[in-house]
């Protein structure tokens, strides 16, 4: 999910009076310094129309669930194990705002132990009353979106058998494994009648309706407008010993929370939409054959293979356009823009955003593997289930009125690049949430940076983290969702970035290819991420990341002391200068330090970052007057600048017309990143 380009302006605005001033600091310092698609019948498909028909909702699992990739001629190569397999039957009925479904759903135990239960999360429950997990923690508000008064939603599991009949309605059993909320309904345990063999495969078959609350927090309708996202009863992920580093295979399994998003294993979709006759459905991989309009009702049917997630949308007011486009590294994809008509005008703005993302990320992870990818701008009160992901659709910020500014390519190419760290490598969200927002943002800027100029101000960004906390780190744990995104998104994003620095743009990007092609479809964790680090930089990177991953630390260094002793040598006067620096945060390897003199000269000096302290003395014709720590902004993951800089002596008028002097350049730098 993208973070709202406001709730960083509010980050910044409810900044604490400390990381105000720090920013206060560097901007005086600023002005005192100088200077393969999955499955190949998808790749045909540009037309629209799939060459091979996938099997009908009721037919047989596929044989290719849960096995190792095929091969042969004419034979597709599934990507990823296929896990899951769902055929899913829904039918919207906007009088009364429910999704009424029948879903088969087969599963293969990947594990060496027989399996007695199975989970599936029920999130629509979330919304089921102000006592769900999610709302309390949440309190009804998720970025800027506010739950409706009175408008709540849920799921019924009306029924649930075995292919055999056998019905397991009385072996259910909501189960609170976070924090034990009775009132919270979001994951079901299933008790099965006999185990699931280590290999072999169970598939059951459930009647279940949703009641679609007031568009909020990813899901719900306003009007004629549906966001169906995480809307079927969707099975957790059971994980194999050494899955991210687990040492006894077993379920993972968390509740619906206020920061939390998602983690589900790869499978096949097979999915018929029913809706009123007159309206458009967008939706995660691709139609196998044209709509069919019955009774006033028109079937849409789409098919996806190696994804872990099925979302749709539908509205009678999109208005449709489709390109396809391909580019080195991507053979070939269908963009489809289904926009509110407000936005309308600015198609071409979607489309070439889509493009660059498309294109640059294929070009420095890997290629994009599917035929299609779609756009749902939503409408502007609708906004609750903008600025969101899913696999092969993303959706933009809600339509505003007036002339969009850079966010709309901004929350496009981010959104896009989720398709590559949430989609293709799948971490965990509920446990490692960094692993797919700090990558995405990390992605973000790079693109941004490269295709539009926007460069970020990483300084200023550093200072909104005032309370920063570890990154692995389950996403309920944090203590608030400002917390919670200064830690995933901004925190995250700005490790990258020191990693970036430390070992240089070439290095970095062969740690992100390196990272994607080894992990994609196949969950891994952040030791993983740690482990190609340190194949590729050929160092062991364990300190940095207990204070940076691990741990909650950030960088600081300060200047804690000037002292000037004036002396006298062969008849000549001059100035011992003792400056005392210290370290009060995580070590970084240089320390760039500026001294500047009385007489105007400077000389550099790079402190190694070990130690407690470190003090300098300098003697010279002239005392210093002041002292800069890294003026260059090199220190990424540096966010108290207020201690960076210290003058040796400040005369009441000059303090008066600094004090004046960075006030106007904080409204400048408010405007800056004001996004």
């Amino acid at each position: 999910m993208k973070v709202k380009m406001a709730n960083r302006k509010k980050a910044w605005l409810v900044s604490t009076a400390a990381a105000f001033l720090g920013a206060a600091f560097l901007a005086n310092s600023l002005l005192s310094s100088p200077e393969e698609r999955t499955g190949q019948t998808s790749r045909a498909v540009l037309s629209g129309t799939a060459q091979n028909p996938v099997p009908p909702v009721n037919a047989e699992p596929s044989s290719s669930i849960g096995q190792p990739p095929a091969t042969g001629e004419g034979v597709h190569q599934p990507l990823s194990k296929r896990i899951v397999e769902y055929h899913i039957n829904v039918e919207y009925s906007p009088e009364n705002q429910k999704l009424l479904g029948q879903q088969t759903v087969t599963w293969k135990n990947p594990g060496s132990q027989p399996v007695q239960e199975l989970y599936m999360h029920l999130y629509p429950n979330a919304f089921a009353s102000e006592k769900t997990t999610f709302m309390k923690e949440s309190g009804g508000k998720l970025r800027r979106d506010e739950a409706k008064k009175g408008s709540f939603g849920d799921m019924e599991l009306r029924s649930i058998k075995t292919e055999d009949e056998t019905d397991l309605s009385s072996a259910m059993q909501f189960v609170q494994p976070d924090d034990g909320n009775p009132d919270d309904r979001t994951l079901i345990k299933i008790t099965l009648p006999k185990p699931v063999a280590a290999g072999a495969a169970i598939t059951l078959h459930t009647d279940f309706a949703v009641k679609l609350p007031q568009v909020f927090a990813r899901m719900g309708i306003t009007k004629d407008f549906v966001m169906a996202g995480q809307w079927f009863p969707k099975l957790a992920v059971y994980e194999p010993a050494g899955t991210r580093g687990r040492t006894a295979e077993g379920w993972n399994l968390h509740q619906y929370h206020g920061n939390s998003e998602f983690y589900a294993d790869f499978g096949i979709f097979d999915v018929r939409v029913k809706v009123p006759a007159d309206y458009i459905v967008a939706a995660t991989g691709f139609p196998t054959k044209n709509p069919v309009v019955e009774a006033g009702k028109k079937t849409y049917q789409f098919y996806a293979d190696d994804v872990h997630d099925f979302a749709w949308s539908a509205s009678p007011n999109f208005k449709v356009f489709e390109e396809p486009y391909a580019a080195p590294n991507l053979p070939g994809v269908k963009i489809k823009l289904y926009l509110d008509p407000k936005h309308e005008p600015y198609k071409s703005r979607y489309m070439i955003a889509a493009k660059k993302a498309l294109s640059r990320y294929s070009q420095w992870y890997g290629t994009y593997p599917y035929s299609t990818l779609s756009i749902v701008v939503p409408p502007e009160e609708a906004n609750g289930a903008g600025g969101m992901e899913y696999p092969t659709l993303v959706t933009a910020w809600g339509a505003s009125e007036g002339t969009p500014d850079l966010d709309l390519e901004r929350v496009v190419v981010h959104e896009i690049g989720h398709q590559f760290w949430y989609g293709l490598v799948a971490t965990n969200e509920f446990e490692e949430a960094w692993l797919d927002e700090g990558f995405t943002s990390y992605t973000e800027d790079k693109l941004m940076e490269l295709e539009y100029g926007s460069k970020p101000n990483l300084p200023v960004e550093a200072s909104y983290i005032t309370s920063p906390a570890a990154l692995q780190k389950n996403a309920w744990s944090y203590r608030s969702h400002s917390e919670y995104a200064d830690n995933v998104y901004t925190r995250a994003k700005l490790v990258l970035k020191e990693i970036e620095h430390r070992v240089g743009l070439n290095t970095m990007d062969r740690i992100m290819k390196t990272y994607f092609q080894r992990w994609k479809f196949k969950h891994p964790g952040t030791r993983d991420f740690q482990t190609v680090v340190e194949e590729i930089t050929k160092t062991k990177w364990t300190e940095f990341f207990d204070q940076y991953v691990y741990g909650s630390m950030m960088t600081d260094y300060a200047v804690d002391n000037i002292r000037i002793r004036q002396t006298n040598e062969s008849g000549q006067s001059l100035y011992e200068s003792s400056v005392l620096v210290r370290k009060f945060g995580g070590t970084v390897p240089a320390v760039p330090i500026r001294f500047h003199f009385a007489d105007g000269s400077t000389t550099e000096k790079v402190w190694d970052g070990q130690g407690e302290q470190i003090e300098y003395k300098l003697t010279h014709k002239s005392p210093v007057d002041w002292v800069s720590l890294d003026p260059k902004y090199t220190m990424k993951l540096e966010n108290r600048h207020i201690n960076n800089y210290m003058k040796t002596e400040v005369d009441t008028t000059w303090r008066i017309r600094w004090t004046l002097g960075v006030v106007k350049l904080l409204e400048t730098l408010f405007d800056t990143v004001a996004w």
